[in-house]
Parts: structure tokens; sequence; C-alpha cells
């Protein structure tokens, strides 16, 4: 465990593809002076970091100055893949400015704190242990499933991080091995490819240029003159109005999550797991609810029984309440700091 006093105050940075989001998070896991701006993923490096450094010193600004003399350090949650230990985000699919870039680095450089990052999910998951759906639970999954499906693993109330940092990402399993369809990632038949937001808008994609949908046809033309992309919300509604291309793809999406699941439980026996981000929240039970069938027919017993299947709780702002206990377990570790870059 590392040194804080107990009215700590952490500045909490959580980057993603389109957003950037700051805010200070007090030890109750309040969040004060919250600042947002879009990422600029097409100016390069160092136009990221710009904008990293600009909201975390616009929310370090405007606090008032008692909790702005409690300040120890910076919790930054990122899209992954990470090296937690050296600070780097390491290349991650959507931001090709970003190669090895060492953020927490430029943060501790730009802001004036010591900096400590990690993977969005491995975030989310000591926020949902902390203040969430995983309260007082020792061994759990975290999973999300928004445009992407990432997640993490806690054992025994710690992450588990693998020598490489990237153990958790339970999005990449091969579910169907030939002809499946092809993931962000570049492989195929991966979970996430079959049943995350961007997976699920590309097979939408090809299916309406093939033709098989009308219902989504209908949504491109629009107007009649303006093509639009299609969105995975596109498709959960195509189901809704009772598309047989959309059932099949979101049947499909709930199936391949439910079997995947039940690897899960079998691998890994966890006391629950917590399923988060934008389409399963949108989803709610009906995404839950096979998972949780699959599971109770098919998993080993023991484990089946044991484990619950709920959804997360903490919504969107999950990457800043995280950056408390982030900082909490890593400040005064030399651990998280030795492998970096010698200023």
């Amino acid at each position: 465990m590392g040194m804080m006093p107990p009215d700590a105050v952490v500045l909490a940075l959580d980057l993603g593809g389109t957003q950037i989001r700051s805010a200070a998070v007090l030890a109750g896991g309040e969040r004060l002076e919250r600042r947002a701006a879009a990422t600029p993923v097409e100016s390069g490096e160092e136009a990221i970091f710009r904008a990293c450094a600009e909201t975390l010193c616009g929310v370090r600004d405007a606090l008032p100055a008692d909790v702005r003399d409690r300040l120890v350090a910076i919790g930054i949650s990122s899209m992954g893949p990470v090296d937690p230990w050296r600070g780097l985000v390491v290349d991650p699919p959507n931001v090709p400015a970003f190669r090895d870039s060492p953020l927490a680095d430029e943060m501790e450089r730009r802001v004036g704190l010591p900096a400590y990052l990690e993977r969005d999910t491995n975030v989310a998951a000591l926020a949902e242990h902390w203040l969430g759906a995983a309260r007082g639970c020792a061994d759990f999954l975290y999973v999300t499933v928004s445009t992407g499906l990432g997640g993490a693993i806690v054992r025994d109330g710690r992450l588990v991080l693998g020598p490489d940092g990237t153990a958790g990402e339970l999005g990449h399993i091969t579910l169907i091995p030939e002809g499946g369809p092809r993931c962000g990632c570049g492989g195929m038949g991966h979970l996430e490819g079959i049943a995350a937001g961007a997976g699920l808008a590309a097979q939408a994609q090809e299916a309406m240029t093939a033709g098989e949908s009308a219902f989504l046809a209908a949504l491109v033309r629009g107007d009649g003159t303006r093509e639009r992309t299609l969105t995975a919300r596109d498709v959960a509604e195509g189901e809704l109005a009772g598309d047989t291309t959309c059932t099949f793809l979101m049947e499909r999406a709930r199936r391949a999550f439910a079997i995947a699941c039940v690897g899960w439980v079998n691998a890994f026996n966890p006391d629950r797991i917590v399923v988060g981000g934008t389409l399963a929240e949108r989803q709610g039970e009906r995404w839950l609810a096979p998972a949780r069938d699959q599971v109770a027919r098919t998993a080993f017993r023991a484990p089946a029984t044991r484990v619950r299947i709920v959804p997360a709780e903490l919504g969107h702002d999950v990457g800043l309440v995280g950056a408390w206990p982030l900082v909490e377990q890593r400040h005064g570790d030399w651990a998280w700091r030795e492998r970096r870059a010698k200023p």
C-alpha cells in the first residue's frame, strides 16, 4: 500500500478516444470542478499531451486553496494497452499518434504532481470495487461493453496485471474461428468484433451493403441525399422494429457474451462479474439475463452457483472515481516509478 493522508485529494484524468475528462476526487469519492475537452486524435501526440495538461490545470486552478493544498498526485485512466510501470500508453488501436507515449511523465512535468497511469478498464474495476457494484468483493471480473469490449481481473482485492500489464483483455477471445467478423485488433471472430459497438456497426454496414436489411438501408438514405454511418444503436432499434438482420446480429451478440461468461466463470471462479459500458447499460436485463441463464445451465456447478452477474453502478464517471484508489495503491511505492525514463 502507498502512503496517503486520510484527507488526500487526487487529480483524475480520463483519456478516451473522443473525450478527455478531468476532476478532483476527494477521499469520499466526491468529484469537484469537472472539465472536459475533445481528444485531438488527428493532431498528434504533443496536441494530446497539451490538451490533457490544460484540462488538469484547469481543474487544479479552479479548486479552493484549502483543497488544492491537499493534492497528492494524478491518477490517469487511459485507453490501452498501457505499461503501468513505465507510465506509457503503448499502441491504442484508435489513436495512432500514441505509440509508447510517456503520458505519466508528461503530466508530471506539466502539472507538477506525481502521476500514475493505468488502463481504463482496470481503473473502472478499482472504482466499482471502492464505491460501486463490487463493494466488499475480493474476486471479481469487470467487463465493459461499449465501442469496444474490455475487462479487468481482480483477485484477492488486487488487479491482475500480468508481466506486460495487459492481463484482463477479455474481449479478445475467439468465439467463431472461421468466417467470423473481423475485430478492430485485426483478429477474426473475437468476442469484441461480434458483440461490441464498433463490431456491430461494421456488421450492420456489411449487411446493409449486401441488401439484407430494409430497415438499415432506410436509415442510411435518410433524406435521400445524405449518407450516414450506422451505429450499434441503429442495430438495437432495428431489432425492436422487427428487422430480421438486426435481430440476428443482436441475438448473436448477446449469445456470444453469454458463452464468454461461461468461460470466464470456469476459468476465474469470480464472486461477481460487473458489467458496464454504454451498450450493456442500454440493453439492461436483455443483455445480462441470457448470460446468467447460460452460466446457470452450462458452467461448472460450484462457480456457477457462486457468481452473480450484475450491472455496474458508477456509469460515465467510473474513470474519474477510480483515480483515487489507483493513487492510494501506488503512491509512495517505488515499484511504480523505478522503470520510468530518467529526467
